[in-house]
């Protein structure tokens, strides 16, 4: 299936459109049909625990968030309005102290409302996790329009 967008369309609307996400160096690695992976660069601002050097575990709910909601777009093939309703993490183990963390979000169903994605965070394998997720968004949470595409914004 082809979208009708890519991968730097959805990173301009993190840096661009979700600052914080921008300014924490959320990046996308991989853009599917259904599925968004994200990486999270270590970052010592990050870390939660100053002896150990394990990142908080804020900045692991922004990244499994973010994906979450991005792979809404991919499943949707489109830009709309979306709301986080429900973020469930479980936290499996500590990220390893300076190692980059990725994230694979796929929504799974999709309601005339309500998105429903998992996700999995992990280092270098997705079968080794450092968090697990389900989530559910909410379809056209404000009354804007959906855009197709990121040049429909300007317009």
């Amino acid at each position: 299936m082809s979208l009708p967008f890519d991968i730097s369309q959805i990173q301009t609307i993190i840096d661009t459109g979700i600052p914080h996400c921008g300014d924490i160096g959320l990046k996308i690695e991989k853009l599917e049909a259904d599925a968004v992976t994200m990486r999270l660069p270590y970052d010592t601002r990050f870390v939660g625990n100053p002896v150990t050097g394990v990142l908080h575990g804020g900045i692991i709910t922004t990244l499994i968030d973010t994906a979450s909601g991005m792979c809404v777009y991919a499943k949707k093939q489109a830009y709309l309005p979306i709301a986080t309703l429900d973020l469930r993490i479980d936290y499996l183990k500590a990220a390893t102290p300076g190692e980059d963390v990725l994230t694979r979000a796929e929504c799974y169903r999709l309601s005339k409302q309500i998105a429903f994605v998992r996700a999995v965070a992990y280092h270098d394998d997705i079968n080794d996790p450092i968090a697990n997720s389900v989530s559910t968004f909410m379809l056209h949470s404000t009354k804007s329009k959906p855009l197709n595409k990121l040049e429909d914004k300007a317009g």
